[in-house]
Order: structure tokens, then C-alpha cells, then sequence
């Protein structure tokens, strides 16, 4: 440490650069399994340094993570497929940072961030539509278990999933916002059943879950009974941060293969075109510098409702850029590549082809909050406008019309 950080007790940048060199070589990374080198990084408090100690981070400033991850990267230091993993790294950890016991805690944040657990979410359901908290999926308390049952939709990477978030009615004579209660739910047990849910590109990224009769301890609840809504905020602002606000480079995201055609094939070429391709790269440009900020702003404390903003932008953003890449193609935007069934591990934007994008993009206005549902959230939290007439706010769940 330096001096001065030696007498506050803080972690500084020289002494994450030191600790980062240490246990490279302690680890090799040409001769260390990536697995086990994940796992040495993890417990070295290296992986998310702002977390506390013991549980992968040093209690740091968050602005330091970057100090590490130059460090790791000029290594050539395996990383841990965040995109594979992002529901546990971007919803699921933060909540059960915030909320989880010390035991919850030990459990699942590092085989989490280590990538040998996948994660998925278990809120949307086909009666609630963009109203999570009209959900419907029942959880009712026998002995030290919680009996569910119920049926989850849009759910990602379901089918490898071995854990799950989940959120359920546990009171209906309560309001609905006020009924609901916060799980684990172990992916794996009996009574889980994961359909595939194919999708308009031809594969199913999404599933649908079933959920009947399905045994979840009450050791594997977050947060209070009945206090499930509020566990829940943490998880959908972090989502909307991860989707809204992930870092790219300039060019990075859908205005990159649109901006290669452009350059490469001036055959395409329209004044037209031209005028909308530049106003889309201004706003891409804007959005990205934007979520720069919200990002910066993140060290300072939890995420607000500014990334439901973040996510708005790259809904609206992906899919008229999509849509002026087709039209620029002309006849070979119309062609798509392969509509074999599959079941992928993750989404590729940038690495299929431009009818791919096109169609894939057309689920960004739905997935982590429709944009309508967005919308208000701006327009209440971030611009304080009068809130829309809720008449069901203080009715019981079990007396909505449904």
C-alpha cells in the first residue's frame, strides 16, 4: 500500500496492481486450470473488489475493478464468460448481497462468479404481462418448506440453469405488491419442468417453467415474507443497468456491422440512408457515453431508476438500427442464414447475420421491462411527474379481476 492508504486501511491502486501480480504468480496462467484459476482469483477478493472480504471482493472502491481486470487481461488471464453467466453476475448477486444471510452469502457467490453455477430468473408470467405484481405463481408455507406452484415465462437459459431466482405469491389477501416473497430455487429438483419457447429467429433462447408441487426450503428465501417487491427492485435495477448499460467501445454493439457496410460497400449507398446512418451513429455514440456515466455513477451507491432510461435507449436504439441495415442490404437483408431449432447459450448480436439482428432485436422492447412499463418509470422517478390512477393499489391480490 502507499503510505497514506497504509494509514487509512483503504485498498489502493498500487496495492490492487500487488495483490493482482501475486497471485498470478502463485497461478500461472499457462499452467493453471482456468476453473481453479477463477476460484484462486475469487478468494484473493480480486474478482469484484468492492464486495467484502471473504466473499471475493476487499471492500474497495468499485472505480478499482478496473485496475484488476488491465492487470488480468495484459496477463492473458482467462476470464469467466460473463455473457454466459450474466443473470447471476448482473441480478442475481447483487440480491443476494443485499439480502441474503451470511450462509446464502458463502453458498452461492462464488461458484456463481466463477461460472460453475448458471442462473436464471423466474418473474415473468404469461396472466401478468407487464404488471409483475399481479403475479399468480403460489408459494404457501408447510413446516420448513415453501410448496410452489405456478407457471414462469421468457425465462433465459432455463435449460441450463442449476439455480434460479424466484418470486411468488405468498399472501393473496394481502395487495399485490405487498404478498409477494423472494426465492432460491434450486433448478434441478422435482416438479421443475423447463419447455422450450421458440422464438421468431427459429431458436428457443427463452423457455417457459413449470413449476408443480415443487419443495423450496425456507432457508433458501431472500428478504422477509412479504417483502418480495422490494427484494425485487434490486434485481430489476441491476438488470436494467446490465442491459441498458453494458460497456462497449465506440462502434461497439448493432451501429458496428451497420457502420462495416456502409464503409465497405458503396454500392449501397443513398443520400437517404446516409442522413439516418449518421443521425443513428450520433445517437448510439450519445447512448454509450451516457451509460459511461451511469456507470461511474454506480461507484457511488446502488443503481437508480436511470437505467430503466439506459434500457429504453438500446431497445428503441438496436432496433432501428437493425432496420436501416436490412433496408441498406436490400435483397440480401431479407436473407437469414438458418432457422435450425436450437437452444444457445447466449445472444450474439454482432456475430450473426443482419436479418438475425433484425428479428432478435424486435424482443428488446419486451425483455427486462417492456418499454412501455419503462416509461413510466422515467417519467415518475426520474422526471417526477404525477403518477398514473392506480385503482388496484390497495386491493387484496385475491380480488382482482383476472
Amino acid at each position: 500500500m502507499t503510505d497514506a492508504a497504509s494509514r487509512s486501511g483503504a485498498i489502493d491502486a498500487a496495492e490492487l496492481r500487488r495483490r493482482t501480480q501475486e497471485l498470478l504468480a502463485a497461478h500461472p496462467v499457462a499452467g493453471t486450470d482456468r476453473v481453479d484459476f477463477l476460484k484462486a482469483r475469487f478468494d484473493a477478493g480480486l474478482a469484484w473488489v468492492h464486495y467484502p472480504q471473504g466473499l471475493g471482493g476487499l471492500g474497495a472502491p468499485r472505480s478499482l475493478q478496473a485496475v484488476v481486470d488491465a492487470e488480468l487481461e495484459a496477463a492473458g488471464a482467462p476470464d469467466n464468460d460473463p455473457r454466459r453467466i450474466g443473470i447471476g453476475l448482473g441480478m442475481a448477486a447483487p440480491t443476494i448481497l443485499g439480502y441474503g444471510t451470511e450462509e446464502q452469502k458463502s453458498r452461492f457467490l462464488r461458484p456463481l462468479w466463477v461460472g460453475e453455477e448458471v442462473w436464471c430468473q423466474l418473474f415473468s408470467e404469461p396472466g401478468a404481462g407487464s404488471d409483475l405484481a399481479a403475479l399468480g405463481t403460489r408459494a404457501v408455507r408447510d413446516g420448513e418448506d415453501w410448496v410452489v406452484n405456478g407457471q414462469k415465462v421468457w425465462t433465459s437459459s432455463a435449460h441450463l440453469a442449476r439455480w434460479a431466482i424466484l418470486i411468488a405469491r405468498t399472501d393473496p389477501d394481502a395487495p399485490k405488491h405487498r404478498g409477494i416473497t423472494y426465492f432460491v430455487c434450486d433448478m434441478t429438483d422435482p416438479g421443475v419442468e423447463v419447455r422450450p419457447l421458440r422464438q421468431i429467429t427459429g431458436e428457443a433462447e427463452f423457455n417457459e417453467v413449470f413449476l408443480t408441487d415443487v419443495r423450496i426450503p425456507d432457508a433458501h428465501r431472500l428478504g422477509e415474507v412479504g417483502d418480495g417487491w422490494r427484494v425485487a427492485q434490486t434485481t430489476l435495477m441491476n438488470e436494467r443497468v446490465s442491459i441498458g448499460g453494458m460497456r462497449i467501445p465506440r462502434e461497439g454493439g448493432m451501429i458496428g456491422p451497420v457502420s462495416r457496410t456502409w464503409r465497405e460497400r458503396p454500392d449501397l449507398r443513398t443520400h437517404d440512408l446516409h442522413q439516418r446512418l449518421l443521425t443513428l451513429w450520433v445517437e448510439a455514440e450519445v447512448a454509450r457515453l451516457t451509460g459511461e456515466r451511469l456507470r461511474q455513477q454506480l461507484v457511488a451507491g446502488q443503481p437508480g431508476p436511470e437505467g430503466s432510461g439506459m434500457k429504453l435507449a438500446f431497445a428503441r436504439l438496436n432496433q432501428e438500427i437493425s432496420g436501416l441495415e436490412v433496408e441498406l442490404l436490400g435483397e440480401e437483408g431479407l436473407l437469414y442464414e438458418d432457422w435450425t431449432m436450437r437452444r444457445p447459450e447466449l445472444v450474439d448480436f454482432t456475430g450473426r447475420d443482419a436479418g438475425y439482428r433484425y428479428l432478435r432485436s424486435k424482443g428488446n422492447s419486451i425483455e427486462g421491462g417492456t418499454s412501455e412499463v419503462l416509461l413510466n418509470i422515467v417519467a415518475e422517478r426520474v422526471l417526477g411527474l404525477p403518477s398514473e390512477p392506480r385503482t388496484d393499489k390497495d386491493v387484496a391480490w385475491k380480488d382482482l379481476a383476472r
